[in-house]
């Protein structure tokens, strides 16, 4: 027999399979959901900050600051999401001398991805916004934060809510790649399930299953914010 269908059918079983593996493994499966959910909100907790510093940074008017911003948002914009997360973990602890769990290394590298992205989400909201609603609230005597704070402000957040909350969809795939550094996500335990059992299949439809359970949801309220809040002029 050849060694290649060898190797199938003891991989993925294609006459034995054996569904009960994901129930046996369900606690790790949990597990790696769980933590998959926890780096997504710690990424957008820095990344949401993170991102509206560097949106204002970008529109001030000092060339030092919107310069930083430029290059901090291009560099880690246009830089592969693995790539960060390799340089995370391999170059980083060289260069500090400080060495980082892997889940804060991940940690790390989606928050400077995402922050980039962010930035460019929220300049673009703020930018939106008509000059002329700015300079009238200037004539009747506000100083320029409680423009930005009472008109600017709440007009971009309503724009700017359903790409962030895209955003956020797309990070929450985006972090199974941090399982290349052996944090233990869903896509990590999922993997080392079937590095255990052998059953490819199972595992890998079990993976993209709760993966597809969680975030149907998110994708519609999605659908939802983009109908409500989606601007057309």
């Amino acid at each position: 027999m050849p060694a290649s269908r060898i190797w199938a059918d003891h991989e993925f079983g294609p006459m034995n399979l054996d569904w009960s593996v994901v129930w046996q493994h369900r606690a790790a499966l949990a597990e790696g959901a769980k933590l998959t959910v926890l780096l997504t909100l710690l990424t957008m907790a820095v990344a949401i900050p993170g991102g509206i510093v560097l949106a204002l940074m970008r529109l001030s008017k000092s060339r030092l600051l919107s310069g930083a911003s430029a290059a901090f948002v291009e560099l880690f914009r246009n830089l592969p999401l693995i790539l960060l997360v390799y340089w995370a973990y391999y170059v980083m602890p060289v260069l500090s001398g400080i060495q980082f769990s892997a889940f804060t290394t991940g940690l790390i590298a989606l928050s400077l991805n995402v922050s980039a992205y962010n930035s460019e989400t929220f300049r673009a909201g703020i930018a939106s916004i008509r000059q002329g609603q700015t300079e009238a609230a200037l004539s009747l005597g506000m100083s320029q934060w409680q423009a930005m704070r009472q008109i600017v402000f709440p007009q971009a957040a309503s724009r700017i809510l359903p790409v962030l909350a895209s955003t956020w969809v797309s990070l929450f795939k985006d972090t199974s790649l941090v399982s290349v550094i052996a944090v233990g996500d869903l896509a990590y335990n999922a993997m080392q399930v079937r590095a255990q059992t052998f059953r490819v299949l199972e595992m890998l439809t079990a993976m993209a299953v709760i993966y597809w359970a969680m975030g149907y949801p998110q994708a519609k309220l999605v659908d939802w914010l983009h109908r409500k809040y989606g601007i057309s002029e």
